[in-house]
């Protein structure tokens, strides 16, 4: 069977505009670069944390941040502590953060999901992951977003990933409850009075119930995100 000459000119203009936007692509991600990575120790971590009182499990931790943008290490460092010191009440120590400097283009500096699956792509960091970013263009729009291995199927890349605003409130608090949502790989929200898991995270929510922990460590270990303390 042959091909019409406008099939044929059609199917070659569409093979080129796929060629043409895998090009594109490819040079997107050639320009998205880890200028810097520091590893930063337990003992560093709850300089600005409380440590748990009785350990069963552990969590190595990644945050990147941009070059160029108003995040910075040591403002992470201290976010950090403050999420560590929150999920210690689960027996979890945040065993050693890695922080990773990004140079990239500045559409990546904001949460859209396209850009930040190439993003997560290129990177290929350590997960759990948590992007520090300018801000986000989904709708509607959160100060932050945790994406699970439930919410990932159509974005595996974003899988154990974390996306906090620059316009987070208490992002310390933040931090601990979408980190949660990732262990627990669970979207909901609870009602509770004081519960780290309800809608608004303030200095008041802070809490988690036994049986929140449980599922936490459960499920976080059983995703390869958390690994027991071997006594």
């Amino acid at each position: 069977m042959s091909i019409r000459p406008s099939l044929l000119a059609a199917t070659a203009l569409m093979a080129a505009a796929v060629c043409a936007g895998v090009h594109a692509a490819d040079t997107q991600t050639e320009n998205i670069n880890v200028l810097e990575r520091r590893t930063f120790s337990y003992s560093q971590i709850y300089a600005r944390g409380i440590l748990p009182r009785s350990t069963t499990h552990e969590l190595r931790l990644t945050l990147a941040y941009f070059a160029g943008s108003s995040w910075q290490q040591d403002a992470l460092l201290d976010i950090a502590g403050r999420a560590a010191g929150i999920l210690a009440q689960c027996g979890v120590l945040v065993s050693q953060i890695e922080i990773a400097r990004i140079d990239a283009p500045q559409h990546y500096h904001y949460f859209a999901t396209l850009v930040s699956r190439e993003l997560a792509f290129a990177l290929q960091l350590p997960k759990p992951t948590a992007y520090f970013v300018s801000d986000t263009r989904q709708q509607p729009a959160f100060d932050a977003e945790a994406i699970g291995r439930g919410n990932s199927r159509t974005r595996p890349e974003l899988a154990d990933t974390v996306w906090i605003t620059r316009t987070a409130r208490d992002p310390g608090i933040v931090l601990a409850h979408e980190l949660a949502h990732v262990l627990m790989d669970s979207g909901e929200h609870v009602e509770e009075p004081e519960n780290l898991m309800r809608t608004r995270t303030t200095a008041e929510n802070t809490r988690l119930s036994p049986a929140q922990c449980g599922r936490l460590r459960a499920t976080g270990t059983g995703n390869g995100l958390l690994h027991p303390v071997k006594n």
